[in-house]
């Protein structure tokens, strides 16, 4: 596919998987690459010696272009960035923070860094810091989320930059991708649907619910935080909606009584498969999403039906 995010990163198809945490490890991250997209390793707080343990399981599964994703609100990111330029990574996405501190170490050791921006007054500060491209991120998707729809974001943001753009957000299928090019986009970036991969290491109980998921099962918690995150409905969710509306009529609301509650949720959904009160991120697609694939066979049925509406209009 001749398009200008292939060009400059590399790779077949104009696809990026979704850096999510505890989930984004080298064994998807491989597989998508594999097939012709952008996998990328999600560092999220781990230390730097395990994300270098992925980055070099990676190399060993693929010889393909990959990426990592970096968390700039973790404890570790100094450490983070270090490694990343030492293991010669290539491309990097950026989320939780401004990459300004980074980009003349990333320019030297010649990294494409591909910020998520969530508005359009982020994305112009990210062109400005020479950032190769962005990711306009709709709150459709799952985990931490913006206030704007992929729909009014995306077209927005491409107005506003003349770096590539790539769209996030409610996108599973090869009419997303579509939506998205039609928006402005020139790469799509999907998350939950790489959830369901045979690839992807996530507990089985979470593959489960995402693919029985219905389309009105997402909601946002954490809307009082400031900070929302989009999840599947369970007791969890139910809890954080019963704190919220108790805290939100005071002055000042116990934040820290809301974040005891995520603490350590998503990692009992991902790694021990609790959907009760685990935090199961997921996009609104989930009611898309009705069988476990292989990330070739995801990306090949989403470029084909992408493709085939393309000829078509």
């Amino acid at each position: 596919m001749s398009n200008v995010i292939c060009e400059l990163l590399g790779i077949k198809y104009p696809i990026f998987q979704g850096a999510m945490a505890w989930i984004a490890d080298a064994s998807l991250a491989s597989a998508v690459s594999n097939a012709g997209g952008l996998g990328i390793i999600a560092a999220g707080n781990a230390p730097a010696d395990i994300v270098r343990a992925e980055i070099r399981a990676c190399k060993e599964k693929t010889d393909k272009p990959f990426g990592v994703n970096v968390m700039l609100l973790s404890p570790f990111v100094d450490e983070i960035v270090d490694m990343i330029c030492e293991e010669g990574v290539k491309v990097i996405t950026t989320g939780a923070g401004d990459p300004g501190k980074y980009m003349a170490k990333f320019k030297e050791h010649g990294i494409c860094v591909i910020p998520v921006t969530p508005s359009v007054a982020h994305a112009k500060k990210m062109e400005k810091l020479g950032c190769a491209a962005v990711i306009a991120e709709g709150m459709e998707s799952g985990g931490h989320v913006g206030k704007t729809t992929t729909m009014a974001l995306v077209p927005q943001v491409v107005d506003a930059v003349n770096i590539p753009v790539i769209a996030a957000g409610g996108i599973a299928d090869g009419r997303g991708m579509a939506a998205g090019f039609m928006l402005g986009a020139k790469g799509v970036q999907i998350g939950t649907r790489f959830l369901v991969a045979t690839e992807c290491t996530v507990h089985p109980n979470y593959k489960a619910k995402i693919i029985k998921a219905k389309d009105i099962d997402t909601v946002t918690t954490g809307q009082i935080t400031g900070h929302p995150v989009r999840v599947l409905k369970n007791k969890l969710s139910r809890q954080f909606d019963a704190v919220e509306k108790e805290e939100g009529g005071k002055p000042k609301p116990d934040m820290e009584r809301i974040e005891e509650l995520g603490r350590g949720a998503l990692q009992k959904a991902v790694k021990e498969g609790d959907m009760d009160y685990g935090s199961v991120m997921s996009g609104q697609i989930a009611g898309m999403v009705t069988k476990e694939q292989t990330s070739k066979e995801i990306i090949d049925e989403i470029m084909a039906g992408f493709t085939a509406l393309v000829k078509e209009y």
